[in-house]
């Protein structure tokens, strides 16, 4: 597994207090959290190595083929 990066984030209060929640919500720390919403945040927006790149990023509709 490659090393993970370091960088300090700061972020407004409430934002942070919503992400606790959330993260407790689904029983993952805060830093798990913010890396999982990171994730699927590149991966929707095609912009992840591991993306297919004959599908389209999750939130945009599939094109109709040309005949």
């Amino acid at each position: 597994m490659p090393e993970k990066k370091k960088f300090l984030l700061r972020i407004d209060g409430s934002v942070h207090a919503a992400l606790e929640k959330w993260a407790a919500d689904e029983l993952r720390s805060i830093n798990a959290q913010i890396e999982f919403l990171l994730t699927q945040a590149v991966k929707n927006a095609g912009r992840s190595k591991s993306t297919n790149p004959k599908e389209p990023p999750a939130d945009q509709p599939l094109k109709p083929e040309e005949n």
